[in-house]
């Protein structure tokens, strides 16, 4: 996961990067509102934004930002002590998410994250047969098991957060290549290796638009029993 972090407070910002980096999260650091303004279309899923010495660049960024990513994940910090009430009611007006005044943790920061950006650590029970462990990025069907490489199950992560709806192919740039430039050829390859390694056929191809992992179909047939043997040139994306 990709987060733009904007504070001029050297000792947090040097903080908040190694913390978080060593979260495993790729994070890009500014100490200047105007040079992180440049780069809020690369693509993050995440933004960390104080509100210290730079509050009006701060709010105006909030703005394009929520203008740029409707529904990206906004947390905004606040050092300063005087005008609090009015700040925080322009930062929700403007489409914070969250709101953390200090003195916090880092881990109220990652506490923070997680819920916002749907960060998971936890193991999935899909039925009764089958389980994936987020930490280890392995599926567990009867005795069998299937390792996900990073992609498979950042993809895997999101169509299963938004179960029973539209994942666009937008949305999994976004998340799975960070906003780099991809072709949808190798969304659709990322998507047929996914397919070969789950136990059922969940993951249903809306034409033009994006995906959708039909959560109801695990439980509603027979396939979780026993591998779905699949050969490439069957399978479609």
């Amino acid at each position: 996961m990709k987060i733009l972090l904007l504070e001029d407070n050297f000792l947090i910002h040097t903080t908040m990067i190694k913390r978080l980096s060593s979260k495993g999260y790729k994070v890009d650091g500014f100490v200047d509102a105007k040079k992180a303004m440049k780069a809020i279309d690369e693509g993050y899923n995440c933004f960390i934004l104080s509100l210290a010495t730079q509050t009006t660049q701060s709010l105006q960024m909030l703005q394009s930002i929520r203008d740029y990513y409707p529904e990206t994940p906004i947390i905004m910090t606040n050092w300063l002590e005087e005008c609090e009430l009015k700040l925080l009611k322009e930062a929700y007006t403007h489409g914070c998410n969250d709101f953390i005044k200090s003195p916090f943790s880092m881990d109220e920061i990652e506490i923070k994250i997680d819920k916002l950006c749907h960060v998971r650590h936890d193991v999935v029970h899909l039925n009764a047969k089958c389980h994936y462990d987020f930490k280890t990025n392995m599926l567990q069907f009867g005795n069998k098991e299937k390792h996900f490489s990073r992609k498979e199950s950042l993809l895997f992560n999101i169509l299963l957060t938004h179960k029973n709806s539209l994942v666009s192919f937008d949305a999994i740039k976004a998340v799975v290549w960070e906003g780099e430039d991809v072709s949808l050829d190798s969304i659709r390859s990322l998507i047929r290796r996914l397919r070969l390694k789950l136990p059922f056929n969940c993951i249903d191809t809306i034409v033009d638009a994006g995906y959708i992992f039909r959560y109801n179909k695990i439980n509603s047939n027979n396939l979780f029993l026993q591998e779905i043997k699949r050969s490439p040139h069957t399978v479609s994306a």
